[in-house]
This record gives C-alpha cells, structure tokens and sequence, in this order.
C-alpha cells in the first residue's frame, strides 16, 4: 500500500518545477566543475578542466565526458560500470560495482573505476532531486526542521531502495521559506561512512526546472553542524539542459 505524500513534498516538487514538467524530460546535461579533499584523499585529485556530465532522469544512469583521457567518457548503472572511448572501446569494467567498496575506510585509495561509481551515483542523486523521492521503492518522511542561524529550514527524510544506490540508504533533505533546496545530507559509505552535509546554493533554472548550480559537502559533526575548514566535495554547474522525450509520430493510416 502507498504511504501518502508528505505535504512539504508536493510543495517542494512545485517549487523545483513541478513533476508534470519533469516528466516531459528523459535527460539533462550540464558542464561541471568539481574538487575538494575527498579526491585528495582517494589519490584522484581534481583538475579545474570543465566536463560534461549526463544525467537519465527515469533510472539511475550517468555519464561523464572526459574522463580520464581526452578520448574517454564514464558509464555508470547501478549493476554495471565501463570506461569507454569515444569510439566505443572498452577501456575498463565492473559488474556489481558497488561490490568493490566492502571493507573501505576514508584513506582507503580508490580507482579509476571507483571514481567513476562514485560519480555516477553522486550527480544522478543531486540532479534528479527532489523529484527522485516520486520514484517507485522510495520512502519520504516529514522531520524535524533544521535551524540554520536565524532561519528554518522544513526537512524530508528519504529512504532509498537497494534499486537505487546512492550515498547511503537514509538521506535528510532541508528546505528553505521557498521550498527550495538547502541542505542534504547523508553519510557516504562508499569512503567509510563519514558524515557530510552539503549546502546549495545559487539556483537557476533551466527549461523550468529550478536547482542548485553550486554544491559544497563538509564533513560534519555528531550535533549536525558542518565543519567549515573540512571541505570534501565542491561543485559547480553551468549550461544546464534537459532533454525532452521524443514525440510519437501519427500512425501510420491504411490508404
């Protein structure tokens, strides 16, 4: 039996677009830029070099141009992982790749094919939500609101389904006023659990979809707060598209 929706979602879902919007679109596309400590410590640091990142809206699926090499794009599934070249050779693979991360700590060094899993889960999450929560085996729960300074921000607790890996199986979403985003947070059990809270900023909009296109993730401590001299993850996002499903032609008619 469906649980109902909680009301803050609804809310949330029009603030960002609306799902009927969202679901005209299979797609998006956007320019990134990323970096922070975590790559540091996984021995993957981070060039400033702009990359193209594809994000499937539907179903968990990414991939990121160049990666690694010039000639060289990611393809992340939950179950499979490839390192492609533009030509279509393949440079490297994985089956059930989350597999790979058993028994990891934070120092713990990570691959080629790490980094890509990690990338892959990462942006499908940042840039399909909040409208991942509608997808079936999610679970969305009003909490507690977080109180940030002066203001407040509503929160959804959402549970994952093992269909859909992500960071970690329960994840805290906040939002603003104006029923944006602020706030996510998570612990990241690809690198040994540690606790994180990102916060967004500057939201744009792109064919009437509204989302961040500034991320920063900081470590946190055991009361929530963020520890600003820990900066993990840092992402920005420019040239934002997304991609409508192609319109079924007439039927054919008997003549």
């Amino acid at each position: 039996m469906n649980r109902p929706m909680p009301s803050l979602l609804g809310d949330v879902l029009e603030a960002h677009g609306g799902l009927d919007r969202w679901n005209r679109f299979t797609k998006v596309t956007a320019t990134v830029v990323s970096g922070g400590e975590l790559f540091v410590i996984k021995g993957t640091p981070q060039d400033p070099a702009p990359r193209q990142q594809t994000v499937w809206l539907h179903e968990e699926r990414a991939s990121l141009f160049p990666f690694g090499a010039a000639d060289r794009r990611s393809e992340f599934t939950p179950d499979h992982l490839r390192i492609v070249t533009t030509d279509g050779k393949t440079v490297a693979e994985r089956d059930n790749p989350r597999e790979s991360f058993a028994g990891h700590v934070l120092e713990t060094p990570w691959d080629a094919l790490d980094r890509a899993y990690f990338n892959g889960y990462a942006m499908w999450t940042y840039f399909t939500t909040p409208f991942l929560f509608t997808l079936p085996g999610f679970e969305v729960t009003e909490i507690a609101p977080w109180h940030e300074g002066d203001q407040v921000w509503r929160g959804l607790d959402v549970t994952f389904p093992p269909s859909n890996p992500s960071h970690s199986e329960h994840q805290q979403f906040y939002f603003g006023p104006d029923n944006l985003l602020r706030r996510h947070d998570y612990h990241v059990d690809v690198a040994g659990g540690f606790a994180a809270a990102q916060y967004v900023y500057d939201i744009v909009e792109a064919d009437g979809i509204r989302l961040p296109s500034v991320r920063r993730a900081f470590r946190r401590d055991s009361s929530g707060r963020a520890w600003p001299g820990l900066l993990m993850v840092a992402i920005d996002v420019r040239d934002v598209h997304f991609v409508q499903a192609p319109a079924h032609p007439p039927a054919a008619t008997s003549g």
